[in-house]
Formats: structure tokens, C-alpha cells, sequence
């Protein structure tokens, strides 16, 4: 039976800051929420894949080579392949990120993965 998701119940079981927790997949797509705080990552670029940052809680900035995006609970952002970015996060946020499989790894998400 297809079964809902409740990104907030999902978000809010992670036990810990920085795990992905993967709660769907669509065609080649993973859906991953995530708690983050205190945490600046690394410009970086993603070569094959766009990339949606949905804000499900709190407020962050996605900043680019050419300024700074807010994000507050309800926004979302899709950030095109190839562009220059990093988020930053200065208090709680959960987050739902939206990409193609595979393109998260170690050096551009500065978390783990939970299933």
C-alpha cells in the first residue's frame, strides 16, 4: 500500500544533528530531511544534479559567489547544477534536500546517512 510522509514527524525523529535520513525516493530522486546547527559548510558544486532546499523549520542562508538567500519554515530554493553554494545555518534548522542519487557525499553535506 503507498504509504504518506510526514516530513515533520520524520525530521523530528532524527536523533542528532547532521544525519540525512532518507524518507522517499522519486524516479532517480532521493528525499532527505535533516536536522543542522552551528554548521557552515564548503562552497562546493554539484555537476550533475539541481538541488532543493526546502526549509521545514527554522531559518538559514544559502550563500552564493554573488550574495546571500534566506530561507524561512515553508520556503524552498532549487539551486542549478553547476552553480557555486553552500548553506549556513547559525541556529536549528530541519531541512528536506531534494537530488538526484548519488550526488551527496562526505565532502559537500559535512554529515552521514540514516535509513
Amino acid at each position: 500500500m503507498i504509504q504518506k510522509v510526514n516530513l515533520k514527524e520524520n525530521v523530528n525523529a532524527i536523533d542528532g544533528l547532521f544525519l540525512y535520513k532518507r524518507v522517499g525516493t522519486l524516479n532517480n530522486h532521493m528525499l532527505n530531511v535533516l536536522q543542522a546547527e552551528h554548521r557552515t559548510l564548503d562552497f562546493h558544486i554539484h555537476k550533475n544534479s539541481d538541488e532543493l532546499f526546502y526549509c521545514i523549520e527554522g531559518e538559514f542562508d544559502i550563500e552564493f559567489e554573488d550574495g546571500l538567500t534566506h530561507l524561512c519554515e515553508g520556503d524552498f530554493i532549487i539551486i542549478p547544477k553547476g552553480t557555486k553554494h553552500r548553506p549556513i545555518c547559525n541556529e536549528l534548522v530541519k531541512c528536506l534536500l531534494i537530488e538526484v542519487e548519488g550526488t551527496l557525499n562526505q565532502e559537500n553535506t559535512g554529515g552521514t546517512y540514516t535509513e
